[in-house]
């Protein structure tokens, strides 16, 4: 029987190859499919032949609702058959006809391809690389995993409240639901605590509100936005910034300073979203009064709302925070490492996990236990903020350092006087006493009767006169000289 199908097969694939000259030439690829397809007809038509002949009378039925088109009986509908006796040459056959009913299906699943899909794909076939899809397992920023002291209580009560009321959840015992607070604005320097809030005031609002609780940062809405300026999709930009949108929380809106047509849309936006009885969530390193670049309407509408800063955590919290992150990474630290690594960095939190990160990965790299001898050769070198222990500077000791070398007093500097000869040594103190203390800005301005905006405004003309001011740097180093022979050395240095 195979020579004769061969034969047969060869007569077909002969008869068709040459094509109807009158038809004109065929393309290679449409030639080759039709050939195949006629080849798989008629070797079905030939096996169908070949198993009525090495099956008795009457086995086979003319019709079967369980055999598949073009394909072999099933087994069901030859079991129901009486008189089917299946030989040798039977099942070689019937195993021959299955496989030639795959390479059926297979062909005429390929003749159906569109051109486009038959197209060479550009991507990379083969098993994914299980280094590239191995995700690190991250911080959960949430409520429950932010770490609370005296510098961010306000804040992170606040921001409860807010994500509370946004969400429905606690309205009975949620004072803030009836103060309406539909409005909140965070500020602190970076590496402080913002983007914890933002999120976790999101991950707690999703699940009431799912995709009407939108965030974003002052950078990507920017993107979108002109992105949808070009594209001509302001309509799809709308809805889903005010018309989907009850709850928006956007980060970094310092970056929106100097963009014009961004700014208004911006304010369009917020203005929208409270007006539908919405509420909006903003973040900066600045206050809404330093954001001199804004639009006026945008930073009215920004201090109209709750405005909670967030200081530099003190060394209580600051090791707290160690605690939780070596706790959530199943790390066992030591408390004199521990110790050390408040002690020594005094930076913001991410320096502070920068500096645990750095410490766990050596300890693993070299198979060495954590311990004091290994926290101090991680943390050598790491950072300007990473110092070696010395003696401690205090704010008051810095004050009075500079008031002596102005030839003035510590009182003097601390009253409302605004004249020259004492208003540059105040500055100056207030550089200094961050510079080489921990101190927040609240409280270094407690010392010196400002507030917290009045001291970030003094280290920030500082910072930019050193640059332009020669002799003003030239009495900032003889005080570093001062301070450098009375043993404190900076924590914190500028490039």
């Amino acid at each position: 029987p195979s020579t004769a199908m061969l034969s047969s097969t060869g007569q077909t694939i002969e008869g068709t190859a040459g094509g109807n000259p009158r038809r004109g030439a065929k393309p290679l690829a449409n030639t080759r499919m039709r050939k195949r397809t006629r080849d798989t007809v008629s070797l079905n038509s030939m096996l169908h032949s070949t198993i009525s002949k090495n099956l008795e009378p009457g086995a086979i039925p003319q019709s079967s609702p369980q055999s598949s088109p073009g394909g072999p009986p099933s087994a069901q509908a030859m079991t129901a058959v009486p008189n089917l006796e299946p030989t040798t040459a039977t099942a070689t056959t019937i195993a021959t006809a299955t496989a030639t009913a795959t390479a059926n299906r297979s062909i005429a699943s390929v003749h159906n391809l569109t051109p486009h899909i038959m197209k060479r794909s550009s991507r990379p076939v083969g098993p994914t690389n299980p280094a590239m899809t191995f995700r690190q397992a991250t911080f959960p920023l949430t409520f429950d995993s932010f770490t609370v002291g005296s510098c961010n209580a306000l804040a992170r009560e606040a921001s409860l409240a807010f994500a509370n009321q946004a969400s429905g959840a606690g309205q009975e015992q949620n004072p803030a639901a009836q103060l309406g607070l539909n409005q909140l604005f965070i500020v602190s320097e970076p590496g402080l605590g913002k983007t914890h809030l933002a999120r976790a005031v999101i991950n707690t609002t999703s699940r009431a509100m799912g995709e009407r609780a939108r965030y974003t940062t002052a950078e990507s809405f920017t993107s979108e936005f002109t992105h949808a300026l070009r594209g001509n999709e302001m309509n799809k930009f709308k809805r889903r910034y005010r018309t989907q949108c009850d709850l928006l929380v956007v980060e970094d809106v310092q970056f929106l300073e100097g963009k014009a047509a961004t700014q208004l849309e911006f304010f369009h936006t917020v203005q929208h979203v409270l007006d539908c009885g919405g509420r909006v969530l903003l973040t900066s390193d600045k206050y809404p009064q330093q954001l001199s670049h804004l639009d006026e309407r945008i930073r009215a509408r920004i201090a109209s709302g709750f405005v909670a800063q967030l200081d530099s955590p003190d060394a209580g919290v600051r090791s707290n925070i160690l605690r939780a992150k070596a706790a959530h990474g199943g790390i066992r630290l030591p408390e004199d490492c521990l110790s050390m690594l408040v002690e020594k960095v005094q930076g913001n939190v991410r320096e502070l996990e920068g500096a645990l990160i750095q410490l766990v990965t050596i300890a693993s790299l070299f198979k060495r236990p954590i311990d004091t001898d290994l926290t101090a050769e991680s943390l050598r070198g790491r950072s300007p903020r990473v110092t070696a222990l010395a003696k401690r500077a205090t704010p008051e000791a810095i004050i009075e350092a500079v008031a002596g070398f102005f030839q003035t007093s510590a009182d003097a500097l601390a009253s409302r006087s605004r004249r020259r000869d004492v208003l540059v040594p105040r500055q100056l103190s207030m550089y200094l006493c961050r510079r080489y203390t921990d101190a927040s800005l609240a409280d270094i301005g407690r010392l010196l009767n400002r507030d917290h905006p009045s001291v970030a405004n003094a280290i920030r003309k500082i910072e930019r006169q050193l640059l332009e001011n020669v002799r003003l740097r030239y009495q900032v180093e003889a005080l570093i000289r001062r301070l450098d022979e009375l043993g404190h050395r900076p924590l914190h240095t500028n490039d």
